[in-house]
């Protein structure tokens, strides 16, 4: 005689795992998107997606968004959001290959560059906490305000960096043999901007910020340190990416990354990452620049331009949306 429940209805066991498949994928929208763009362009492009050369291909792509969305996750996370990143990425690359292309010296060339990232960052964070400025509008305006400067300083004019040892260290070499440089400095700012966010009181601070900033405040938490400091990091991240994409170029132009900004808010959105703030992971983030870099990858190989890059990459990111807010 069988005991009552040792035997399980296999269907209701199967549904339960169906149901919690399903409760994850829409709970992490970015990893569903990102197998739908893989079955899609693995199904119209076949092996040339799908190849090795081509995911590597992909990691070395959206690299310096990964990178960027770290940071950005961390601004958007605090309740604002950084519209001038794509230009700090731009004049910090000038600066730092003009630096490289002087003294030959790489260690100064990158500190310039991302020096040039802090100030940027500081003075998003001064003008947002003591400025009193709305962030959409306080970057906006500071993005305009870098872009142009790094256009004066070499009067459009691209610098081109011929030090073999600067394209080595971060954007056009290989560790052992097989790592891109540039996918190794990706996990290394992966792996600190995950442990800041998670296991500090920095992350805690921001995430009590972007959650209530008054009860943050009461609470002893000193919110405008916090949204400065976030504002600083984003700007290290941002002037760090471009010198990774001028080490990769072998030169830095003043409109390098232009519109790069709308890729990274993407990814960060994609990812989960709340625009009210006080809900975000890095790793969702993650997942979701992997989804803009397979779109946009995907979308050359099968014979499309730039217009339907930014048409599919919008749609996207409003189906995203929806299907999280209907949830």
């Amino acid at each position: 005689m069988v005991k009552q429940g040792v035997c399980e209805d296999p269907t209701k066991k199967g549904f339960l795992i169906y149901r919690n498949v399903w409760n994850y994928l829409r709970e992490n929208i970015a990893v569903l998107a990102l197998i739908i763009v893989v079955l899609i362009f693995g199904i119209t492009a076949g092996s040339n997606f799908l190849s090795l050369r081509n995911l590597a291909n992909i990691g070395r792509q959206s690299a310096v968004i990964i990178i960027l969305a770290c940071g950005m996750t961390m601004v958007i996370v605090s309740a604002n959001i950084d519209l001038s990143v794509s230009s700090t990425l731009s004049l910090s690359a000038m600066i730092g290959a003009m630096v490289v292309s002087a003294t030959s010296s790489v260690l100064l060339g990158v500190f310039a560059g991302l020096t040039i990232g802090v100030v940027v960052g500081l003075l998003n964070g001064i003008l947002v906490t003591k400025g009193k400025i709305p962030s959409f509008l306080a970057t906006l305006g500071m993005m305009g305000v870098v872009r142009g400067i790094a256009m004066m300083v070499t009067e459009t004019k691209p610098v081109v960096i011929y030090e073999q040892k600067f394209w080595s260290a971060l954007g056009d070499g290989d560790l052992f043999g097989f790592l891109p440089v540039p996918i190794f400095w990706t996990i290394v700012v992966l792996i600190v901007t995950v442990f800041i966010l998670r296991f500090t009181s920095l992350g805690r601070y921001i995430y009590a910020t972007g959650g209530n900033q008054e009860a943050a405040r009461f609470t002893g938490v000193k919110t405008e340190k916090t949204i400065i400091i976030s504002f600083v990091i984003m700007g290290l991240l941002s002037s760090f990416g471009g010198l990774i994409l001028a080490s990769r170029m072998h030169a830095a132009r003043p409109g390098t990354g232009e519109g790069m900004e709308m890729d990274v808010i993407a990814a960060v959105i994609l990812g989960g990452t709340s625009l009210f703030g006080g809900k975000g992971t890095i790793i969702g983030s993650l997942v979701g620049a992997l989804v803009i870099a397979a779109l946009n990858n995907g979308l050359i190989i099968v014979g499309y331009g730039t217009h339907m890059q930014m048409l599919v990459r919008g749609m996207v990111i409003i189906l995203a949306v929806l299907f999280v807010k209907n949830k």
